[in-house]
C-alpha cells in the first residue's frame, strides 16, 4: 500500500499532468519554467550568446526559485540584474547605436495621447471618429505602418491623438517596430489601450507586460522612497511603515550591491516591493495614466457590456456604431486634468476665446502662476510684480497672488508689471549709502558714520 501510494504521487507529477505544466496547464511556476527553457533553447540554436540569452537565463532561474523570506534577497539581486540587462538592450552603449528613436511626429497641441493595441482592434477607425483624419482601415492586420497624428478640439483645448502601428508579442525586444512605438509612447501624457471586447483579457495582460519591461508604469504613481547617494557611511536604511511585501534592509543591500552602490541613505515611507525600489534607483520610469477602451461592444450582450463598464479605468465603445464616443472624450479630459487659464487686461473684460492651457504632466508637474506666465512669454518673469486672480483657487475675487500660487481650471488672471523704478530697485537692491552710484558694488572708501549718543 505504501509503494502504491508513492507511485500514485509520482504519477500525478508527470510531464503530461496539469500540475507539471503539461498540455493541460496554462499557468503556474512549471509553465513559466518550460516557457523560459524554450526561449533559452531558441537563443542557443540561433547562436545568441548576448543580452537576450542572459535575460532568458535569469528569467529561468527566477521561475525555478521559490518565493519566501529565505529567497527574497536572492530574488532581489536577480531582478536588479534583469533590469540592468533590459536597460542595455534598449539603450546600447556602442557609439554607432543610439537610443531607440520614435516616429518623426512633431509635438502639437496642449497634450499628447497615444493609441496602443494589437493589430485590427479599431485604432485607425477610432482616430477617424474622434479627429476626422482619414487613416487607412481594412479587414487585414498591419494596415497602419507609421504614426498618423490628429487633433481633437475639446473644451477650448487642442489634444494631439497618435495612431500607432499595432504591436506584437516581443515588442519590447524590437519585434515588429516595437521599439519605435514604445519610444513614442514615452512622450505621451495619456495612453489609450484599445482592446477587442470579443476576446479574452489575455491581450490586456500581454500589452501591460510589454510596457512594464521598458519602464512604462500604467495608472501608478512614483513610490515614496528617498534615495540619496553618499560618499561614506555605508548603507543607512530607515523604514517608517511596516513592510509586508518582502522589502527589508537585506533586500535593499542586495539590490545596491548589483549597482555597485555601497554608501547610500534610504528612507521608505510606504509599503513597497523590491521592484519599486529598483525603479527609484533607475530613475527613468514613466508613470502614465491609461484608459482601457474596449471596442466592438455592439457584438456583446447588455450584461457583458455592464460587466466591462464597471471595471476600473475602462470605457466600452463601438466605433462603427458611434456608441459612447462622447463618454470617452469626457473620461480623457478627466485623466488629462488640463487647467485652462484666461487672461484679462486692465479695465477690459477677460478673453474667454483663447485660454492658456497648462498640462500638469509636463515640466515641474504643477499648474501655478509661474507656469502660466512662462507660457505667455519667458521675459515676463523678469518684469513680473504680482497678478490678480479671479476663480475657484482664491477665497475672494480678485486676490493678489505671487508666482507660486496654484491655479485651477477656468481661473482668470491679470498680470501686473513692475515700474522702471521698481526694476532698478530689484536689480540693485536698497541703497545704503555704501555702494557705487547705479550699481550694487560696495565702496570701501565710504564708511558709515558712527551714531551719535542719545541726548540725556
Amino acid at each position: 500500500q505504501v509503494l502504491s501510494g508513492c507511485v500514485a504521487v509520482m504519477a500525478s507529477f508527470t510531464k503530461g499532468s496539469k500540475k507539471a505544466g503539461g498540455e493541460g496547464a496554462r499557468g503556474g511556476a512549471w509553465s513559466k519554467v518550460n516557457e523560459a527553457k524554450k526561449q533559452q533553447n531558441a537563443m542557443e540554436k540561433t547562436g545568441g550568446g548576448g543580452i537576450l540569452s542572459r535575460i532568458a537565463a535569469i528569467e529561468l532561474e527566477m521561475a525555478r526559485t521559490q518565493k519566501n523570506k529565505a529567497t527574497a534577497t536572492h530574488l532581489g539581486s536577480l531582478k536588479a540584474k534583469l533590469c540592468q540587462l533590459r536597460r542595455e538592450l534598449l539603450e546600447p552603449k556602442s557609439a554607432g547605436a543610439g537610443k531607440g528613436a520614435g516616429f518623426e511626429c512633431q509635438r502639437k497641441g496642449d497634450a499628447r495621447v497615444g493609441l496602443l493595441g494589437f493589430p485590427s482592434v479599431g485604432k485607425s477607425s477610432l482616430l477617424t471618429g474622434l479627429t476626422g483624419v482619414e487613416s487607412e482601415a481594412a479587414a487585414y492586420e498591419f494596415t497602419t505602418l507609421t504614426c498618423i497624428p490628429g487633433i481633437i478640439n475639446y473644451n477650448d483645448a487642442k489634444i494631439q491623438l497618435l495612431d500607432l502601428p499595432g504591436i506584437i508579442k516581443g515588442a519590447a525586444n524590437g519585434a515588429g517596430r516595437g521599439r519605435q512605438v514604445i519610444a513614442t509612447l514615452k512622450s505621451c501624457d495619456v495612453i489609450i489601450m484599445v482592446l477587442d471586447a470579443t476576446k479574452d483579457d489575455q491581450q490586456k495582460a500581454m500589452l501591460e507586460h510589454e510596457l512594464d519591461i521598458v519602464g512604462i508604469r500604467l495608472n501608478r504613481r512614483s513610490p515614496d522612497i528617498s534615495f540619496t547617494k553618499t560618499k561614506t557611511g555605508g548603507l543607512r536604511f530607515n523604514s517608517i511603515v511596516q513592510q509586508t511585501q518582502g522589502f527589508d534592509q537585506a533586500a535593499c543591500h542586495s539590490v545596491l550591491q548589483q549597482y555597485k552602490l555601497f554608501n547610500a541613505d534610504v528612507v521608505v515611507r510606504e509599503d513597497v516591493t523590491v521592484d519599486d525600489f529598483i525603479d527609484v534607483i533607475e530613475g527613468n520610469r514613466k508613470y502614465c495614466p491609461c484608459i482601457y477602451v474596449y471596442n466592438k461592444i455592439d457584438m456583446l450582450s447588455i450584461p457583458q457590456i455592464d460587466e466591462l463598464a464597471r471595471r476600473p479605468n475602462t470605457v466600452p465603445i463601438s466605433v462603427n456604431s458611434k456608441m459612447n464616443l462622447d463618454g470617452l472624450l469626457e473620461r480623457l479630459w478627466e485623466e488629462l486634468a488640463l487647467v485652462r487659464v484666461y487672461t484679462k487686461k486692465p479695465r477690459l473684460f477677460p478673453d474667454f476665446e483663447d485660454p492658456i492651457v497648462i498640462t500638469p504632466q509636463r515640466g515641474n508637474k504643477t499648474s501655478n502662476v509661474e507656469n502660466a506666465v512662462t507660457i505667455l512669454h519667458k521675459q515676463l518673469l523678469e518684469e513680473f510684480k504680482h497678478c490678480l486672480v479671479w476663480g475657484r483657487s482664491v477665497k475672494q475675487s480678485p486676490a493678489i497672488c505671487g508666482l507660486k500660487h496654484d491655479l485651477m481650471d477656468e481661473d482668470v488672471i491679470q498680470i501686473q508689471k513692475m515700474t522702471p523704478a521698481e526694476k532698478a530697485r530689484a536689480a540693485h537692491g536698497k541703497k545704503t549709502g555704501t555702494t557705487l552710484p547705479g550699481t550694487n558694488i560696495r565702496d570701501e572708501n565710504k564708511k558709515k558714520e558712527a551714531k551719535k549718543p542719545l541726548k540725556s
